[in-house]
């Protein structure tokens, strides 16, 4: 019989408990052995639960049972699951996170101790909730030499997005849904603002490319400027508007962002709607593919969750294949460099304007809203460029409404 301990009782952690309890019995053919939870760290009561002997409020309690051989972390946020888990890896247990914010944060650090002490961290469940990403980039796909990785990665702005491109209900109304449907949070920003989806590329960034790939050095950009006109514009161009994140190599280094783009209607990741995610894989021999499901959940997540500890448990040592290194240099190039076509939506546009500024090979859209609006798409150029051409456009007092990054997926 193996013995875990989960930190946190929350909606993760309370769906690992109903998932091993719910599964106990093929849980144990697949592992082996049976697999008891011994420990859950909260600091509320729980009183009435029928495992309610089980909980208790002091870590110590867990690094200190040599029973103990796997830790599930599902608290979230950095303080104080970090301390918790890098104790728990130098105390020779493994550690299963589904807390994308440490493992973006430190990765890197918490693999190393991980290898120096010859046990486990596994994170499947930090990325896409339960599906399958992070097993099939370090194991599947370890023949191929990963080229890119571009997804939708948060299910609350994909709902958002979902129901302003069909129903044609503004961002703010359809925020509140989210957070009455429980989708979103009380405070929305780690979703909306981007950073969320920002976490969780660089994730999958750094598994892939082998160096640890830090958010804060990552242009991150939300969708709380989307609006209805723009949703109109992106359907009369061919497509729609999606939050997606993404990580391409790009000679030495990365091209990284978190952003609103349009798409094509073709694309693989237009079509995933609601609170779905979608992440393409390019590499050299598979060309491309696409994992989807729900990114988030209570079961959804645990099932991730518990996948990993059945591994923890029957595995022997460290994975080889889980890893990569920390560095003090930033592999991520200079956004402003960056080339891409975008859409662009002004106010009080005059024809003397439009003829002097707006490159010739643009694409002009039907104003949504007024005469006195115009959009349109540009050829592929820079981010500085796409800046200097917004400066002149405004000089001759139009009024930049949005703009919106176009890419190829």
């Amino acid at each position: 019989m193996v013995k875990i301990a989960i930190l946190g009782h929350g909606v993760v952690g309370s769906g690992v408990v109903e998932v091993l309890t719910k599964n106990a019995e093929s849980i144990r053919k697949r592992c082996g052995q049976e697999i008891e939870i011994k420990h859950i760290l909260d600091i509320r009561d729980f009183s009435g639960l029928s495992y309610e002997d089980k909980f208790t409020k002091n870590f110590n309690d867990i690094l200190n049972d040599p029973e103990v051989s796997v830790v599930a972390e599902v608290m979230g946020g950095i303080t104080p699951a970090y301390e918790y888990a890098k104790a728990s890896l130098c105390a020779g247990k493994s550690v299963v996170s589904s807390n994308k914010e440490l493992i973006a944060s430190k990765g890197a650090e918490l693999l190393e101790i991980a290898r120096e002490n010859n046990v486990n961290l596994f994170f499947e469940a930090s990325v896409g909730g339960g599906i399958p990403i992070i097993r099939p980039l370090h194991q599947c796909l370890a023949a191929n030499d990963i080229t890119e990785i571009a997804g939708i990665l948060n299910g609350t702005t994909n709902f958002i997005l979902t129901k302003m491109i069909h129903e044609g209900v503004a961002f703010n109304e359809v925020l509140t849904l989210a957070q009455e449907l429980g989708y979103a949070e009380r405070d929305p920003s780690a979703d909306v603002d981007g950073d969320d989806a920002c976490r969780k590329i660089c994730i999958l960034a750094s598994l892939a490319f082998g160096k640890h790939i830090y958010p804060e050095n990552i242009y991150t950009e939300g969708i709380r400027k989307i609006t209805l006109a723009d949703v109109e514009y992106a359907k009369e161009w061919g497509g729609v508007i999606k939050l997606i994140a993404y990580a391409a190599k790009s000679g030495n280094g990365v091209e990284m962002m978190t952003c609103p783009a349009f798409i094509n209607s073709s694309s693989q990741l237009a079509g995933i709607e609601d609170v779905f995610n979608g992440i393409l894989v390019r590499g050299d021999a598979i060309g491309e593919v696409v994992f989807y499901g729900k990114g988030a959940g209570k079961l959804p997540t645990a099932s991730a969750v518990m996948g990993d500890i059945i591994d923890a448990v029957k595995l022997k040592g460290t994975s080889k294949s889980l890893h990569w290194k920390d560095s003090e240099i930033n592999t991520v190039k200079d956004w402003k460099k960056y080339k891409t076509a975008f859409y662009m939506r002004f106010n009080n546009i005059n024809n003397t304007t439009a003829n002097n500024f707006i490159p010739e090979n643009s694409k002009i859209l039907t104003a949504q809203n007024s005469s006195n609006e115009t959009a349109f798409i540009t050829s592929v150029i820079t981010e500085t460029e796409a800046e200097n051409l917004i400066n002149e456009i405004e000089k001759t007092g139009a009024k930049l409404l949005n703009k919106i990054r176009v890419l190829d997926y």
